[in-house]
């Protein structure tokens, strides 16, 4: 176990030394203040986590492992998960996005198949809601809107799905297929995976997906279905993962460049301003994040090491992170 999972670690890093002092003092006085220590930890063998979602009533927080498709749970202000959902609990063998609803239902997508329902309380099965067709597929990220629609992303397919509350109360008990309800296509590029994370407005107006391989953004909104691309300003979302909405402020976990950044919508959510961005090895590729007490909760994947990004021995236990000043 390396003591360095276990210490707070600031922009004292060669990488992070090496941004402050290409930024202009100001800025990297404000760089220098990003802080990262663990949450908690996760069980298991080499685990691989990939989603998180924080039950708005209790601030517990779950994470799914892409490699088994275990649940853990982490009490709110506890400093280890337990296992929620057991490894290949209803035939699924991988979990990567997850949320919690305002009726206390969570929601764990497997990649390969669709999103699974749960009733937290008792952590019965719901329903199951599967792809349509047989084309490749990846589902990959939700949301939840407010009126407790869920929207989910295919990485493959430059579709965004729906199920709304009539659709899981038909379903309860049993499965139905995702509806693609808006069409992405004419944004996707041609190479390969491209959206990614998801996140909903507070007014259930507007989706807002990146697009990972091209670094853009993407708006859509809910009624029509008329999608366009946000103009951003001083950056770009290059491999970026999930994302996290609060009061106009956009958050992006960029994966594979062990990056956060931080950017202000505007109103009509047309454009997006770039305020911070910080790199960090000890983000060990991020994959999602959630908003808790002015603070971000980042879930480091490390994918690199030994897992489905490539070769290597990861540092164990596995954990979640505490971002503060971002």
């Amino acid at each position: 176990m390396s003591r360095s999972i276990h210490r707070r670690t600031f922009l004292t890093s060669s990488a992070g030394l090496a941004l402050a002092a290409a930024l202009p003092a100001t800025t990297a006085r404000a760089a220098a203040a990003v802080r990262i220590s663990t949450a908690f930890t996760l069980p298991g063998d080499r685990p691989y986590p990939e989603g998180i979602a924080l039950d708005p009533y209790t601030g517990d927080a779950y994470v799914g492992s892409y490699t088994t498709g275990a649940v853990y749970r982490a009490a709110a202000g506890g400093r280890a998960a337990e296992v929620f959902l057991p490894a290949g609990a209803d035939g699924r063998n991988t979990a990567n996005g997850l949320k919690v609803d305002r009726s206390r239902r969570l929601w764990v997508i497997d990649s390969t198949a669709g999103v699974d329902v749960y009733d937290l309380r008792t952590r019965a099965p719901l329903a199951r809601f599967t792809v349509p067709g047989s084309d490749p597929s990846f589902v990959n990220d939700l949301a939840i809107g407010p009126d407790g629609t869920a929207y989910l992303t295919d990485s493959t397919r430059p579709v965004v799905y729906r199920v709304t509350p009539a659709d899981l109360r038909r379903a309860r008990g049993g499965s139905a297929t995702l509806d693609a309800a808006y069409d992405l296509s004419a944004v996707a590029p041609a190479d390969g995976l491209f959206l990614n994370g998801i996140v909903v407005d507070p007014a259930g107006r507007h989706l807002f997906v990146v697009g990972m391989t091209g670094g853009g953004l993407y708006r859509v909104t809910t009624t029509s279905g008329a999608v366009s691309q946000v103009t951003l300003n001083g950056g770009d979302l290059t491999h970026g993962d999930g994302l996290e909405l609060a009061r106009g402020t956009l958050w992006a976990a960029h994966n594979t460049s062990n990056t956060i950044s931080r950017w202000r919508l505007s109103g009509d959510g047309a454009s997006a301003r770039l305020e911070r961005r910080f790199t960090d090895t000890a983000l060990q590729i991020p994959t999602t994040l959630a908003r808790a007490h002015g603070r971000l909760l980042v879930v480091r994947s490390q994918f690199d090491k030994g897992g489905p990004m490539g070769p290597g021995v990861p540092e164990e236990p596995f954990t979640v992170a505490w971002v503060d000043g971002i």
